[in-house]
């Protein structure tokens, strides 16, 4: 985990200091959380929206980004609806492993994310791939390679919560 968290917390180049998003910062993060245009040149679509040029949006959400206020910049799917098999797993990781448990996880392109807990089983991901038999067949894989037993929980019943942060 100390390679995740040095991967999404390492800065950018000339990212600057930390500052607190500004108006327009907090009108680009109200967009782009929820409204983020499927358009060719999206920076430019925002940038009208809240009186910037694209290059300005640009820089803010990389600054944004660099400074750990933007975590992840991407499309969320219903898996299912794309035939996709989707599963919560949780591993029991020694900590003296948890790196390179971690490692492991992020070599796979059907490990969506993973968080460590302060609980037995510590170590917590989302798996995903084109049926049931595949996914199984990963987490036995990473499970041979590490030695660490993968609990494999997928959903009985899906529960979609959406959360938008108010920037206003």
């Amino acid at each position: 985990m100390e390679q995740a968290r040095r991967e999404s917390g390492e800065r950018s180049e000339g990212a600057g200091p930390d500052v607190a998003p500004d108006a327009h910062d907090r009108r680009i993060l109200g967009i782009i959380q929820s409204a983020f245009p499927l358009e060719p040149r999206p920076y430019a679509v925002i940038g009208r929206e809240v009186g910037l040029s694209e290059e300005e949006v640009f820089a803010r959400v990389r600054r944004l980004k660099a400074n750990r206020i933007i975590r992840r910049l991407g499309a969320n799917f219903q898996s299912s609806r794309l035939g996709f098999h989707s599963t919560l797993c949780a591993a029991k990781v020694p900590e003296e492993a948890v790196d390179a448990f971690a490692a492991e996880l992020h070599g796979h392109v059907g490990v969506t994310h993973n968080y460590l807990r302060n609980h037995a089983y510590n170590v917590w991901f989302t798996c995903i791939g084109p049926s049931r038999e595949e996914v199984c067949a990963l987490l036995d894989g990473i499970s041979r390679k590490t030695g660490i037993a993968i609990l494999n929980l997928p959903a009985k019943r899906l529960y979609k919560i959406k959360v938008d942060f108010q920037m206003d």
